[in-house]
């Protein structure tokens, strides 16, 4: 509810073309113990006061010289959205002036010379609290809106936090503590709005990349931290690390017997962290999948991660040369790798180089 102090501190405006009128109104709002009233004869001013100010409650007559009140009304259409109810006050008793008048946007009440005190107030106050009373739960709702989005944006920040943790769990097994994850995100990002992505489905990519090796964490050290090259026999163990990063991000019964529903970012890392080792022609893993068989995002990442890797330096082997990985993705086109995902690698190759840079080892 509120309260009476607050209606009588409301903003007013009274726009009226002869003084007697005005002094009436005021004395009358004063006498009620309204203290923020102001007062117009003029209603060009009028249309001046109503573009710059915010008012609670206007009470505007209609028949005034040069222009009338629907002309104010017209004038400062735009700028006075933001104020309160408008009363009409008007000696007019014909039907027409008065559909028009409350037809007009903003006009909640009309009131007729000469004027009665007490009927005056009752609707001054009427109007002034229901538009106070609008005006709170609209600051209310305002608020808890923002807090809510707040929270949203907390809640956003952690999860992409944990996503990002979850990659580097995964980067901190295979020794590689770098900025490689960073790096590949980016450079999906880059290939995924190349390609047509929305900016937000690039986005979507570059945050649920990192999860690309999380399957990484259930492979056996003495294979994944070997320095040589892998006997067919660890081979076989290591490509099971796209269907294990698959099972973590899958939808499984939570420890209370609750299956839980994985979120769209876990969704989406789920099916990048199974098919980015699928290859073009079939003949990549765990399944064999071809050509657009392979979900987008999967044919994204795996070019933007072999390029990281072969530009980078690991235990068993040096780092690339740039131009020479871009060569071998050129010749990968329609076998290893999409032939419009190649491309696009090609014609961003100046902006990867430049996020290669920016984040180094």
């Amino acid at each position: 509810m509120i309260s009476s102090d607050t209606i009588q501190q409301a903003k007013i405006l009274v726009i009226d073309d002869e003084s007697d009128n005005l002094l009436i109104i005021r004395e009358y709002l004063n006498d009620s113990g309204y203290q923020n009233i102001q007062t117009t004869l003029n209603p060009h001013d009028a249309v001046g006061l109503l573009r710059n100010k915010i008012f609670d409650l206007i009470l505007l007559d209609l028949t005034m010289p040069e222009i009338d009140g629907f002309d104010v009304l017209r004038y400062s259409k735009e700028q006075r959205e933001k104020s309160g109810p408008i009363i009409i006050i008007t000696a007019r008793q014909d039907n027409e002036s008065r559909i028009k008048a409350l037809k007009t946007e903003g006009v909640r009440d009309f009131l007729c010379k000469p004027f009665i005190e007490e009927e005056l107030l009752l609707r001054v106050r009427n109007m002034l609290e229901m538009h106070l009373t609008q005006k709170h739960l609209n600051q209310k709702v305002r608020e808890r809106t923002s807090e809510l989005e707040n929270r949203n944006e907390q809640l956003r920040q952690n999860q992409l936090e944990m996503i990002e943790r979850i990659g580097l769990a995964a980067e901190f097994r295979d020794n590689d503590t770098g900025f490689h994850i960073t790096r590949m995100s980016r450079y999906s990002e880059i290939l995924g709005l190349k390609i047509g992505l929305s900016p937000s489905e690039a986005e979507l990519l570059m945050i649920t990349s990192p999860m690309h090796d999380v399957g990484k964490i259930g492979i056996p050290d003495h294979i994944l931290l070997k320095p040589g090259k892998l006997d067919p026999r660890e081979w076989e163990i290591m490509k099971k690390h796209p269907a294990i990063g698959a099972r973590i991000l899958s939808d499984r019964p939570s420890k209370m017997g609750k299956s839980r529903k994985p979120s769209k970012l876990v969704k989406t890392g789920r099916i990048i962290a199974l098919t980015h080792h699928e290859k073009w022609d079939g003949t990549g893993y765990p399944r064999g999948l071809k050509g657009e068989q392979i979900p987008l995002f999967g044919r994204i990442v795996s070019v933007a991660d072999v390029f990281d890797a072969l530009t980078s330096v690991r235990p068993y082997k040096k780092a690339w040369m740039e131009e020479a990985a871009l060569d071998l993705i050129i010749s990968e086109n329609g076998t290893q790798f999409d032939p419009q995902v190649s491309q696009a690698f090609t014609d961003v190759f100046p902006q990867i180089i430049d996020i290669k840079n920016q984040y180094q080892d």
